[in-house]
């Protein structure tokens, strides 16, 4: 198949669509959040405080960028891996989270909540974090500048290579690829 072009604005609607193992170009707003930041966002929660960014069809990167040289917008940018933020990604999703990026295998807890609520979880390619890094027009951080590399950040991505690594319904890239026992 080829890759479908995706605006990361009509993200609810395509992972309605994609099937586990589609490849698409994602283009559009997403924000880097990972374990530091998931924390800080769940105790603005929990205070029913704002968050940073309205979570409503929202994708969250699951990376934590390098800083950035002088040319460009972003350092390396790659994927970290997802499951440690499986404690907090059932609640964001039934938030209103509609996709996920980052690498490896995610909880049942988190595969149910991606199939009650019809999101995704979409794979960037491991140890690839400069080749990300060229999909990035433009980089921002929007919460807790104490964090680091983990603050939440603004991208503006265009056509950044990702695979389906778990699909609204429930089917798992991982699943698929494992080895009969």
């Amino acid at each position: 198949m080829d890759r479908m072009i995706i605006h990361a604005a009509t993200i609810a609607d395509a992972a309605k669509e994609l099937r586990a193992g589609d490849t698409v170009l994602l283009s559009g707003t997403i924000y880097t959040a990972r374990d530091a930041a998931h924390k800080k966002i769940y105790e603005k929660l929990d205070r029913g405080e704002p968050l940073p960014f309205d979570l409503e069809n929202a994708t969250i990167y699951y990376a934590g960028p390098t800083p950035a040289p002088e040319h460009l917008p972003i350092g390396s940018c790659g994927p970290t891996t997802s499951g440690r933020m499986d404690v907090f990604a059932p609640r964001l999703l039934d938030l209103g989270l509609k996709c996920m990026i980052g690498k490896g295998q995610r909880s049942q807890a988190v595969i149910d909540a991606i199939v009650r609520n019809q999101a995704i979880y979409l794979g960037a390619i491991g140890g690839a974090g400069a080749l990300a890094a060229k999909c990035v027009r433009s980089m921002e951080v929007i919460a807790f500048e104490e964090l680091g590399c983990e603050s939440v950040k603004r991208l503006e991505v265009e056509n950044f290579p990702l695979v389906v690594a778990i699909d609204s319904l429930g089917n798992s890239l991982f699943e698929r690829a494992a080895p009969a026992v």
